[in-house]
């Protein structure tokens, strides 16, 4: 055989053994953890875009937001079910730096779930202080007892100032039947989501390194979460 036909043959060859494999990749579907950080994205955008969310002076406060998309009630039964989101945190030692990569986070409670109907349900948490954001990093939180809790205010002209609010660790907000309003999730539990983290970033990796670790990068799938928060309230107020 001519030596130019059978070079020509074997690169043919190549080609269509690797082709299977180049349209896997690009039909790969996103994971379940890569799927949450989407919709928690998807559903503050929504949130932070109707007439009475989240007042703005409260979201330029916070260190921390979590997002719990699309939680069903039946998710929340005796034995101990659980809604899965993602936190996201100002960068820097004082919380007052540009949003940084999402760590997985799980609630877990009883009573709460029979609160917020049959239809899906988004839960935003506020994490208002240091204090918060530093107990979330390293153990499970209960709300109400470990962490001070309250309803969020809403609407773009309510004030944050009241005793309530300032005293308050993590507010908490729930969307339901297209209705966004404060809630109270006082008895629950959030907790750092270990196994989801090790498979968003390939490798067992804490909350605390996420958050804090200045090597840890975000993956792509956060971008348009970490840049809405970024765009919405880009720098920390006192």
């Amino acid at each position: 055989m001519n030596p130019f036909k059978k070079f020509r043959t074997l690169a043919l060859v190549g080609v269509v053994a690797l082709a299977p494999l180049s349209i896997a990749k690009a039909d790969e579907k996103p994971t379940a953890e890569q799927k949450r950080i989407q919709n928690a994205g998807e559903a503050l955008h929504e949130i932070l875009n109707i007439p009475d969310n989240i007042p703005r002076d409260l979201l330029d406060k916070a260190r921390c937001v979590i997002v719990m998309p699309s939680v069903l009630k039946a998710a929340f039964v005796v034995g101990g079910s659980y809604g899965r989101g993602t936190m996201v945190c100002r960068t820097g030692k004082d919380f007052n730096g540009p949003w940084g990569a999402p760590a997985m986070y799980r609630l877990e409670g009883g009573s709460f779930g029979f609160q917020i109907g049959g239809e899906a349900t988004d839960f935003v948490f506020l994490v208002m202080n240091n204090r918060g954001a530093s107990s979330l990093l390293h153990s499970k939180v209960k709300l109400g007892a470990d962490a001070s809790v309250a309803a969020g205010p809403i609407g773009r002209d309510a004030s944050g100032d009241t005793d309530a609010f300032l005293r308050a660790e993590i507010l908490t907000y729930s969307r339901a039947r297209g209705v966004f309003a404060g809630i109270s999730l006082e008895g629950s539990t959030l907790r750092p989501d270990n196994a989801a983290n090790r498979r968003i970033y390939g490798r067992r990796v804490s909350a605390q390194e996420i958050i804090e670790g200045a090597e840890v990068q975000a993956p792509e799938v956060a971008r348009d979460l970490i840049a809405l928060l970024q765009t919405t309230s880009p720098q920390r107020k006192s």
